[in-house]
């Protein structure tokens, strides 16, 4: 075929190239407030009290140092209760998915067992799958003494994996801050 013969249609060559420049579409999703997961996580608890609890400068640095990521000293946890007893509580955090951040709640029982991981909003285009009831589940009865991360303890989800690495990493701080404040009598 000879070039000068080609015959480009008029749609694409005003189209086309529009397309190739046009922003990406948005994926966030938000599928639970914080009160709905307090809810799934603790369902036997007949109220949520809201508590702000610290960690001291030298536990926050301590813990810091162990996992590896920054870990805040201020925490609002919600204690979940059921008459006068303690169920346990649940603390919501952010992470970094790939480009954008990832909401979730984990609940902690009084014996410092995680109860549930739920996903309260998910801003990425990809690794929606740390969504998956069956990997949330792998968190359920880990504790600070167990090995939370991925390839040790937790699977990774391929195409979702720096979701998955960044969801464990986020568990594992929330249950070794809980297990610090249950360690000094915090939680009551």
């Amino acid at each position: 075929m000879r070039w000068d013969r080609l015959r480009v249609p008029v749609a694409f060559t005003l189209v086309g190239p529009a397309a190739l420049v046009s922003p990406a579409p948005v994926f966030a999703a938000d599928y639970l407030t914080a009160d709905q997961a307090q809810t799934l996580l603790f369902p036997d608890a007949d109220r949520f009290e809201t508590a702000t609890l610290a960690l001291d400068a030298a536990t926050s640095a301590e813990l810091q140092s162990r996992l590896g990521v920054a870990v805040k000293r201020s925490w609002e946890l919600r204690l979940a209760r059921h008459g006068d007893a303690l169920l346990g509580a649940v603390a919501a955090d952010d992470v970094i998915g790939k480009f954008e951040r990832i909401t979730f709640a984990v609940g902690i029982g009084t014996d410092g067992a995680v109860r549930g991981v739920e996903i309260l909003s998910y801003r990425e285009s990809h690794g929606q799958e740390v969504r998956l009831p069956a990997w949330r589940k792998q968190f359920v009865g880990k504790t600070a003494a167990s090995r939370i991360e991925v390839g040790e303890e937790i699977s990774n989800i391929s195409g979702a994996t720096l979701s998955c690495r960044h969801v464990t990493l986020g568990t594992r701080r929330i249950v070794a801050v809980v297990d610090a404040l249950r360690a000094r009598g915090a939680l009551r």
